[in-house]
Parts: structure tokens; C-alpha cells; sequence
């Protein structure tokens, strides 16, 4: 689904799907929805929800008729990991916003790299026994 609001463009061909939660998985339950988090190649979150006719992605279809609808909500950074601790395991949430720190001092941020810079990042923590995090760290102060 490609979607613009606020004049910028969502696209879920496009975007990197991060996580997705179905609380039923019965697709042909009138309930049914399923909601998916993405990432923009901008660092920008947004949701895409679809779902049949009783779901809270149902769309009016005539007079006192619902219908199957799918919809795209941009999401906050704060809104993304939100969604994500409600919706997702441990694994998939620290995959997407790293493990979290009580060390209020810290600063949460998106990056995106290349695979080949993510591949490196991996291999370097690995072989040091660390998280991809302080291995990022340790580059960056020690530069």
C-alpha cells in the first residue's frame, strides 16, 4: 500500500517491515486484522493495519454495511517502540531499538547502514563478546 499524508509518502513495497502482530489468526474471522511496523529509508516509522469487516480497519461500505479496509498511520519514534513493546517478543524489539539501557544519560537513536557496514558491525561485536551497540560505541570514542 502507498499512502501520502502530511506530504510525505508511505509505502510499504518500499519500506523495511520490522515486526507484525495478528491477535487472531484466523484470516477468515470478521475480526481479523493485522498490523505491521515499518521504517522509511528516511529513519521515519509508520504502521499499515488491514482487517476484515469487524476489525478496527473496517471501512463503511454503504448503508450500515462494513467492509474489509487497510489504512497507514505514521508513528513517532516514542510511538514505534511503544507498538513494539506492546506487539512484539524481547528479540524482535531489541533488534529494531537495541537492548534497552536504564542509563537515563543515554540518547536513542535510528541508524541505517549498508549491509556491508551492518555485516562488519555484527562480526566486530561477535568477536569481541559485545553488543552491536558498544561495539558502535567503541568506535566512535575511541576515533
Amino acid at each position: 500500500m502507498k499512502k501520502v499524508k502530511n506530504g510525505k509518502v508511505y509505502d510499504t513495497a518500499t519500506a523495511k517491515k520490522l515486526g507484525e502482530y495478528a491477535p487472531n489468526p484466523n484470516q477468515s474471522d470478521f475480526s481479523y486484522y493485522c498490523e505491521t511496523l515499518y521504517q522509511k529509508k528516511t529513519g521515519e516509522f509508520f504502521l499499515h493495519g488491514a482487517g476484515n469487516a469487524s476489525s478496527p480497519y473496517s471501512k463503511s461500505c454503504g448503508i450500515n454495511e462494513m467492509c474489509s479496509g487497510e489504512e497507514i498511520k505514521p508513528l513517532s519514534y516514542e510511538a514505534a517502540q511503544k507498538w513494539a513493546e506492546d506487539h512484539l517478543d524481547g528479540d524482535e524489539y531489541c533488534e529494531i531499538f537495541g537492548d534497552p539501557d536504564e542509563d537515563a544519560e543515554d540518547e536513542k537513536m535510528t541508524v541505517r547502514l549498508s549491509a556491508a557496514a551492518a555485516a562488519k558491525l555484527a562480526r566486530e561485536a561477535s568477536k569481541n563478546g559485545i553488543t552491536k551497540q558498544a561495539q558502535l560505541e567503541r568506535w566512535i570514542l575511541d576515533a
